[in-house]
């Protein structure tokens, strides 16, 4: 849908009246027409999108309205830009600007006349018609309440954060286990096949996870195949489980093929392959594994018989079944009423839909999130019901025809058609827009949530940011089971998602259907599709491959109505310079343009002129600067940069990015320019990630009020002679103080200073400090941040003295505590000290005497390394009193507890 067109429009065209009176005088009125004229237009196209079913005439009807809606964005857009508004100084040039008087209000009058009134008429008349021949009685606005119900009732209903509940692969687990303790004489391959949304992923990663097997191999490594093999990248993701924390960007092939071989050779591992599409991919990863160890398992998924076949020869692949009947409806319960049990109305319907789902996990999670909103939005037993046999008669027209095992796999993607015909307006286009990433690719959730406000997806609600409405909609998603958490922060947000190939597929289908964006892919003869000739046809692209094979067609480049590009290959590669301008010069009104695994050599100065840029990425390794033309680009949101320098001078003048809400970075950002834009210059800042001590200005955090994460890395000593407050930053709930340690050692002064409520608001949710040396006695100062729920001591945060007792009322609310390379030997604590504490981790705590004991009652994570046997032996007896504790009761709040040990503990 071109929904998210609108609302930019709107929002832009508001902007321009608002700031732009010399370039738009006269415009005004026909801004606010057309404003009018397209929001009905939007309703119209809401009202079409409904229907399940579509004829042709609907379907050419919904393409001219979304045209109509592209054509008002291009010609506002077009119009500031041939203007001369992406000209240096631009606020200078704004004022200074005398166009022609009239020019954007006869631009926006001939595209009513000519587009946008008569396209409305015809549009009146074919949905009245459309109503009549229905007899729906709805109404335009959308008010029929099955298709309008707020999303509300879902955001309500809070998402579970139990771990996910497997069902119906207890004997086929037990069977895997056998095959991975088996002693074989050699290099040992088993295969998992079965069709897609049968649960082969599934089955690996319950078993990948099992203790017995965590034990069995200290080393454990998953890496994620896909249709289009990466060699580079399996070799990287191998090497990752020997080598942590290197930086294996740089190694070359060569240097890569000989590190894993010799990873490989002698160390008892278990390397799950998922996802493996031919033999030929099966092959290329065969050739770096060690045949002779016999230490060593591989395990693979895929779905093809004859690459499961091909994997051991000496043993058959196991075979995925279908869930019987009773299992099908124990997993279809689970995910609508998780331990709840179903009321009585609805098993009977229930049973009637899991046994309709042909035994297919994927369809059955899918319509259980249909019925989970069906559940939650109805009123009353009777609706309720009512809604439930609607879904169970969808189901049975999806299934009917697909008598074959082989052929399910269509029904399985006509219920997520079904699915998505269900979903809340707000909703169908950032459903849609997770196809732009490549296949299994595991999406950053915060990544994801601020393309979608770039996008436009994302429309302010009363009373809650832009940020929080998008988490929300991602936790919709998720709860509808169309998205899949792949990881959670340490408060259980979601951090990292995933979606199933067979919804990937959906939404990429859907997408062209709608010209929402379009995936460029390489061909194996090297051929480009589409054509590069063919895309100005398009709004949005996206690729997973290298971008070179792209940019060398630079000369028939043009897209002015393509307003993103996103690049998501999985490995870096360098940017030619003679291409640095190219996708400026050729997409001028871009407002996403996301490609980081494109390295720059040289400043890309070109983009200065994109004046709609809402969202980008730079990556560059040697990049110390941002430069002032950086200033031009007012419409900017989010600014993310990957550099290995560890800071960055920012000449720009940041406050003239009046729209800039995050600026990413890990090196320290120096604001060369402190000086304001006027009152609302900084205030809709929300992310510095990294600002140096030296540009911590009171004038800073003034502008900056709004401030909710905030990073401050380099000599903190010189923050505490800055003169500066974060007190008023009455938003900051993420601080993050990282001291240079090289200067620590040199001066061996005190940051004690640190601890006053000036550099520590009260107000924080979580801290993180590292190479502070702070005494641990000076810890009831932090105890005192009552909202403190994340606390992160690194790098001898705290390293003066060796006890710390804990004060009683403090650290009420903490859940999650990381303390890591400290001196610590006492941690004196008792009963009802940290009531909240969910998880622990202790890293290189080497004088750590013991851990106390009395963290079991609310503990469900302890993650230890490197700490003295003794302190061992006490998570051990924690572990025990858990266990004690579990009996005859049901499982914690947030699942079983979880001791995690190095490789080789047991």
């Amino acid at each position: 849908m071109a929904d998210a067109g609108i609302t930019f429009l709107l929002e832009n065209g508001a902007l321009l009246v608002k700031s732009y009176y010399d370039l738009i005088s006269g415009a005004d009125a026909e801004l606010k027409q057309l404003r009018d004229e397209v929001a009905l237009l939007k309703a119209y196209l809401r009202q079409a999108s409904r229907k399940e079913q579509k004829d042709d005439p609907l379907r050419e009807m919904e393409r001219q309205i979304r045209e109509a809606i592209y054509d008002a964005e291009d010609t506002i857009d077009s119009c500031l830009t041939d203007a001369g508004v992406a000209n240096t100084k631009f606020f200078k040039l704004i004022r200074n600007l005398r166009p022609k008087r009239g020019s954007l209000a006869t631009e926006v009058k001939s595209l009513r006349k000519d587009t946008v009134t008569p396209l409305l008429n015809k549009a009146e008349t074919f949905f009245a018609n459309m109503q009549t021949g229905e007899g729906s009685g709805k109404s335009l606005d959308g008010s029929n309440k099955s298709v309008q119900e707020p999303l509300r009732n879902l955001r309500q209903k809070v998402p579970s954060i139990k771990q996910d509940k497997i069902v119906g692969f207890e004997e086929e687990e037990k069977t895997v286990l056998g095959y991975l303790m088996e002693k074989r004489p050699k290099l040992d391959v088993i295969s998992i096949i079965g069709m897609p949304g049968l649960g082969k992923t599934t089955l690996a990663w319950k078993v990948f996870q099992n203790e017995d097997v965590k034990y069995e191999f200290p080393i454990r490594i998953w890496v994620n195949v896909s249709q289009e093999l990466n060699m580079k990248d399996v070799l990287v993701t191998i090497l990752k489980g020997f080598r942590k924390n290197d930086d294996l960007s740089r190694l070359d092939y060569d240097d890569l093929l000989e590190s894993v071989c010799d990873s490989l050779k002698t160390t008892r591992f278990l390397l799950v392959l998922d996802d493996v599409w031919t033999v030929d991919a099966l092959e290329a990863i065969k050739k770096v594994l060690p045949i002779d160890n016999m230490m060593a398992k591989v395990l693979i998924t895929t779905r093809h018989e004859n690459v499961g076949t091909h994997a051991n020869v000496k043993r058959k692949p196991h075979k995925l079944a279908f869930l019987k009947e009773m299992k099908s409806w124990e997993l279809l319960r689970l995910k609508v009423f998780e331990d709840d049990p179903c009321p009585g109305y609805l098993e009977s319907t229930g049973k009637q839909i899991a046994k309709k789902c042909g035994g297919l996990p994927l369809a059955l999670v899918v319509i259980g999130g249909i019925l989970v909103d069906q559940f939650s939005k109805a009123q009353g037993s009777t609706a309720i019901l009512s809604a439930w046999e609607d879904v169970e008669e969808n189901v049975s027209r999806y299934f009917k025809d697909y008598v074959k095992d082989e052929d399910k796999e269509k029904g399985t993607a006509d219920v997520v058609a079904l699915s998505y015909n269900k979903l809340p307006d707000a909703l169908r286009d950032c459903f849609l827009y997770l196809g732009v990433f490549r296949e299994d690719y595991e999406i950053p959730a915060w990544t994801l949530t601020r393309l979608w406000i770039a996008e436009g997806f994302i429309q302010h609600e009363d009373g809650e940011s832009l940020e929080k409405t998008a988490e929300e909609n991602l936790n919709d998603l998720i709860s509808r089971n169309l998205v899949m958490v792949e990881k959670r922060n340490h408060i259980n947000e979601v951090k990292t998602c995933r979606v199933h190939d067979v919804i990937r597929q959906f939404c990429i289908s859907k997408a062209d259907e709608q010209n929402l964006f379009k995936e460029i892919k390489k061909s194996k003869e090297g051929v480009l599709h589409p054509p590069v000739a063919d895309i100005d046809k398009y709004r949005r692209l996206c690729m997973h491959s290298n971008l070179s094979d792209f940019l060398s067609s630079a000369r028939r480049l043009k897209g002015p109505g393509i307003r993103s590009f996103l690049c998501f290959y999985n490995e870096s590669f360098a940017m030619e310079a003679k291409y640095i301008s190219t996708i400026p010069d050729a997409f001028p009104l871009l407002r996403v343009l996301d490609y980081m695994s494109v390295k720059f050599n040289q400043f890309p100065s070109k983009i200065t002129k994109l004046i709609h840029l809402r969202y980008i990425t730079l990556s560059w390794d040697d990049l110390d600067f941002l430069p002032e033309a950086i200033s031009e680009l007012w419409n900017l949101q989010t600014l993310v940069i990957d550099t290995k320098c560890r800071t960055i001078d920012v000449e720009a003048n940041i406050w003239k990015l009046i729209q800039l809400r995050h600026l990413k970075t890990k090196a320290a950002i120096k604001l060369l320019e402190i000086k304001g834009e006027g009152r609302k210059a900084g205030e809709n800042l929300q992310t510095l990630s990294r600002l140096s001590p030296e540009s911590c200005k009171d004038e800073v955090f003034t502008k900056a009020r709004n401030l909710k994460r905030l990073g401050i890395s380099g000599r903190l000593h010189n923050l505490l002679e800055a003169h500066c407050s974060l007190e008023n930053l009455a938003f900051l709930e993420n601080l993050k103080l990282v001291n240079d340690l090289s200067y620590e050692l040199e001066t061996g002064k005190s940051l004690r200073s640190l601890l006053q409520p000036k550099f520590l608001p009260r107000k924080l949710k979580r801290l993180t400090l590292s190479a502070t040396y702070l005494d641990w006695s000076d810890m009831s100062t932090l105890g005192e941040i009552d909202t403190l729920q994340v606390l992160k001591l690194k790098n001898k945060a705290f390293s003066r003295g060796s006890r710390w007792k804990v004060q009683d009322g403090s650290f009420e609310k903490l859940q999650f505590l990381l303390i890591a390379n400290t001196d610590l030997i006492y941690w004196v604590a008792s009963a009802g000290h940290f009531p909240s504490l969910r998880c622990l981790v202790l890293r290189n705590c080497e004088k750590l005497s013991e851990i106390p004991l009395c963290l079991a009652e609310s503990l469900e994570k302890l993650d230890i390394a490197h700490v003295p046997d003794s302190a061992f032996d006490s998570a051990k007896k924690i572990q025990e009193k858990k266990e004690l504790m579990s009996l005859g009761q049901e499982n914690a709040r947030w699942g079983t507890f979880e001791l995690k040990l190095p490789a080789g503990h047991k």
